[in-house]
């Protein structure tokens, strides 16, 4: 047995039924790790979260597969590995991630834990592994992305994917907005989307969805798996009904998180043509997350994006007053969506890589072997 088998495990994460039960001490000590890697990358706490908020997310669902591991080093939780594989028809795809402090990089684990990913993919018949890593900007080499749009350093977690065999695909831009700052240039963009937008109303809720719009939400949000940019992604094609809406939903609540959908609704055919979601936890004093924002193909043109986007921000200042801030992610190529961040005054924060490769039956057992200086 070698040093590093020794040293390391990577411990399946047992998924309790409530945060305090005594079974649950795992999962707790995942979540504090967790945040604490997001905090050596992004330099705060604008992505933590409490156990309790993240345990809903983390129970078993008919729409997804998801295997979790914790990374013990020297018998010490130092980091997490995860496996989610869509239940999409005809799906030959698997998401994943790999979350290390920072005291740990190169020792090999980040190589073992990949190759763990890699036969976990192949035994659920999964061949196309993807993952999203966020690359704060520092001075060196960097990589472009293929669609001619932004690049990013080639940063430790670069080297670790490109030494992989992943590749770049895109390059998703990481947003903050000023909520008390913007107040006055939001009203003003309101105004003119809303003079704009004429034969649409605007409608809202927070989840549990009402029954009167739950099909057309499920609709819209389907179409956020074919309509947004993807580049050289594979993403499968969702299949939303009111069972898998009514789960979506559920997960928030029993979080205690606030999910605010905001749409805009065609008056004439009552269709739901544009949406925006907004999340914040029970904690309304931290940062709010945009979710998804989508205007449906065949309403675009007037201007639905920036008045679903303005009317949810306007109705954020009544359900969370003491929120400072909105983070938000958007495609380097996505200019429309862009453009109106920009109009709005989101400023970059950092950029995200999202990353693809492909699994061949020759490489298994191969790929990622080796315990050298890396992950």
């Amino acid at each position: 047995m070698n040093d590093l088998s020794a040293r390391l495990e990577l411990r399946p994460l047992h998924i309790p039924e409530t945060i305090d039960a005594a079974d649950a001490a795992d999962f707790r000590e995942m979540v504090r790790v967790r945040n604490l890697v997001y905090r050596e990358i992004t330099g705060g706490d604008d992505d933590a979260a409490r156990p309790d908020e993240l345990l809903p997310h983390y129970q078993p669902s008919p729409d997804e597969t998801r295997f979790s591991w914790l990374t013990v080093w020297d018998g010490r939780v130092v980091g997490r590995v995860g496996l989610d594989v869509p239940h999409e028809a005809g799906s030959d795809t698997a998401y994943w991630l790999i979350e290390l402090l920072r005291e740990v990089h190169g020792l090999g684990i980040g190589s073992r834990a990949h190759r763990l990913i890699e036969s976990t993919a192949r035994d659920q018949g999964r061949h196309v592994l993807q993952t999203y890593a966020e690359h704060p900007d520092e001075p060196g080499a960097r990589l472009a992305a293929p669609t001619g749009y932004g690049d990013i350093p080639r940063d430790h977690a670069a080297r670790f994917l490109l030494r992989h065999g992943h590749t770049l695909e895109q390059i998703n831009r990481k947003s903050v907005l000023d909520l008390i700052g913007s107040a006055a240039t939001v009203d003003m963009h309101l105004a003119r989307a809303t003079a704009a937008a004429a034969g649409y109303r605007v409608v809202r809720w927070t989840v549990p969805t009402p029954p009167e719009f739950a099909k057309g939400y499920a609709w819209l949000k389907s179409r956020m798996s074919t309509d947004a940019p993807a580049a050289g992604l594979e993403i499968d094609e969702e299949e939303w009904d009111a069972a898998r809406l009514a789960r979506h939903d559920a997960r928030y609540v029993e979080a205690d998180q606030t999910l605010l959908v905001t749409a805009a609704q065609h008056i004439e055919t009552g269709e739901l043509a544009a949406f925006n979601e907004l999340m914040i936890s029970s904690d309304r004093t931290g940062a709010t997350h945009q979710h998804d924002t989508l205007v449906a193909a065949s309403h675009r043109g007037h201007r639905l994006g920036m008045l679903v986007k303005c009317a949810a921000l306007v109705a954020w200042r009544d359900i969370a007053p003491d929120s400072p801030r909105v983070i938000t992610y958007n495609a380097e190529e996505n200019r429309p969506m862009l453009d109106i961040n920009e109009a709005l005054g989101f400023r970059p924060l950092s950029y995200e890589g999202a990353w693809k490769t492909r699994l061949s039956d020759r490489d298994a057992g191969s790929a990622g072997s080796s315990a050298t200086t890396d992950w």
